[in-house]
């Protein structure tokens, strides 16, 4: 993998500054995926970075492919980090879900003058970052979900892969079609943003107005909400199931917090909600419908997975 680009064209020996901070939105790109998490992606990338300058001159100008290389430590630390994290999450207080990342033209309306570049800047808003997808992502083993991005979705050869992944190239295809039948059976029909965008204003409406029947009638009966606190912040917007229950307590949360402000904004590439007290986000939900009702929600209220949302609020 050192001689080659996973797209299969040679790079010319170029290890300068400029050209391996190029890689940088690639790497973003490729370790979120592999994660759900910016926060951690972007360590992951800092890391290999410093693994490249920790190297002796001769050293960098043996390695062909900086590029490659960069992908080929940072693929590595993630199916490191990946291997750890059924034990990192029994720690973790509550649900767990991937971080969420706002739309580049909805962060950017806010931004502050110099601040840094939002992660919308550096991941590409496609269908393999929606939070539905993310979330069947976590069900698969730390080596089927390398084989499946690093191929599926990066399009790396299963030689490479192999080298990463610790298999013979036959076993990584094979856990990348394992990994894609299993994402296949999970995800529900690809339904156009722009219609999920009726539904998700027409629950926003009803949420406003804490009209529980209107709400019920949105969601399917055996929709699934589920909230990341991560222990931080009041557990008031518990897991909850069924279409009623999801329903009532949200309107209870209504009640009881008036003055919060339901805003519709793209969530992971997909239309969804950002709720706000007092100008500061304090929640991010991404939104899965089928059969023009919602099937799942996922609230992000944990603040430390909020950072990049609440950027410049504060200041």
């Amino acid at each position: 993998m050192t001689s080659r680009s996973p797209q299969g064209h040679e790079e010319q020996l170029d290890p300068s500054l400029d050209t391996l901070m190029g890689e940088r939105r690639r790497l973003i790109n490729l370790a979120y995926r592999l994660l759900g998490s910016v926060t951690d992606a972007e360590d992951v990338v800092q890391e290999a970075y410093v693994r490249w300058y920790a190297m002796t001159p001769s050293q960098q100008r043996a390695i062909n492919s900086p590029g490659s290389w960069l992908a080929k430590v940072a693929s590595r630390i993630c199916l490191d980090l990946l291997g750890s994290a059924r034990a990192r999450r029994e720690t973790y207080v509550g649900e767990w879900v991937p971080e969420p990342v706002p739309d580049r033209t909805e962060w950017t309306a806010v931004r502050p003058a110099g601040a840094e570049p939002d992660p919308a800047e550096r991941i590409t808003l496609d269908e393999s970052v929606t939070m539905a997808f993310l979330v069947v992502l976590e069900s698969l083993t730390p080596a089927e979900r390398v084989s499946f991005i690093l191929h599926d979705v990066f399009r790396y050869p299963f030689n490479d892969i192999a080298d990463i992944v610790g298999r013979t190239p036959a076993a990584c295809r094979q856990l990348a079609t394992s990994a894609r039948r299993r994402i296949r059976d999970a995800q529900a029909p690809h339904r156009p943003s722009s219609r999920q965008a009726v539904i998700v204003r027409d629950f926003r409406l009803a949420w406003e107005a804490k009209d529980v029947d209107a709400l019920i009638n949105l969601l399917d009966p055996g929709a699934l909400s589920v909230a990341d606190t991560g222990g931080l912040v009041e557990a008031g917007a518990r897991s909850m199931e069924g279409a009623a229950a999801i329903a009532h307590g949200l309107v209870a949360l209504r009640s009881r917090i008036p003055d919060l402000a339901i805003l519709e904004r793209m969530v992971n590439g997909r239309p969804g909600l950002v709720i706000q007290r007092d100008g500061v986000i304090v929640s991010v939900m991404a939104l899965e419908a089928d059969d023009d009702r919602i099937t799942h929600i996922w609230a992000m209220r944990n603040p430390e997975k909020l950072r990049h949302w609440r950027a410049g609020e504060e200041d």
